[in-house]
């Protein structure tokens, strides 16, 4: 993905660059959640939903990105697959200051179903059916921190050449993978949560 080869810390050591940024990215999302870290402006009703839906067409595009990236390099074409996979991790981190502050500065969102509503009447399935996506969206979204920092910092200080020593190639397929079905995962949940069910706060 890179075109410099010149030596420097974080391309010795890309292992302690990804542990760095990975512990950045998660003391960032766990002390917003505990509410340790109180550097959002509070938000009213109408910003949370703003910037849910500005979230999922983020995630949208990202997700987009990915694939495009994923087919890029599949055909050999490695300088449009660096422009894909950049725009993508670019948009997850748009993605990132956009949540923190959704639930920094207001609040998080629980599915309501009520009578009426597309498949109420099995509101005991779809209502489990969708924790359950949640909660694979949240596990992947979490695992795929350091899976998707490590390609980046690989591409970022190794030559196409060089990278063909590492373990860019392998663990990318793995952060395409997990990345990409978090991702979905997270637009499906989203329509079900804001456009065909019903929510309240959290």
């Amino acid at each position: 993905m890179a075109t410099a080869s010149t030596h420097g810390p974080v391309k010795e050591h890309p292992l302690a660059a990804t542990a760095v940024l990975s512990v950045i990215g998660y003391v960032l999302v766990i002390g917003t959640f505990a509410g340790v870290l109180d550097i959002f402006p509070s938000i009213d009703d109408g910003t949370v939903i703003l910037l849910s839906d500005a979230i999922a067409v983020v995630n949208s595009l990202a997700l987009t990105a990915l694939l495009v990236g994923f087919v890029f390099i599949r055909r050999g074409d490695v300088r449009r697959h660096r422009a894909a996979m950049l725009t993508a991790f670019g948009l997850i981190m748009v993605f990132l200051v956009l949540y923190l502050w959704k639930v920094g500065g207001g609040f998080e969102k629980q599915i309501v179903i009520e009578q009426g509503q597309f498949l109420a009447s099995y509101a005991g399935i779809v209502k489990p059916l969708y924790l359950v996506m949640l909660a694979i969206h949240i596990l992947l979204s979490a695992i795929a921190v350091p899976v998707v920092i490590y390609p980046v910092v690989l591409g970022l200080t190794h030559t196409p050449a060089e990278l063909k020593e590492t373990a860019h190639a392998r663990i990318g397929r793995i952060a395409v993978a997990s990345w990409s079905l978090s991702l979905f995962l997270g637009v499906v949940t989203y329509f079900l949560l804001n456009h065909l069910y019903g929510w309240m706060p959290r």
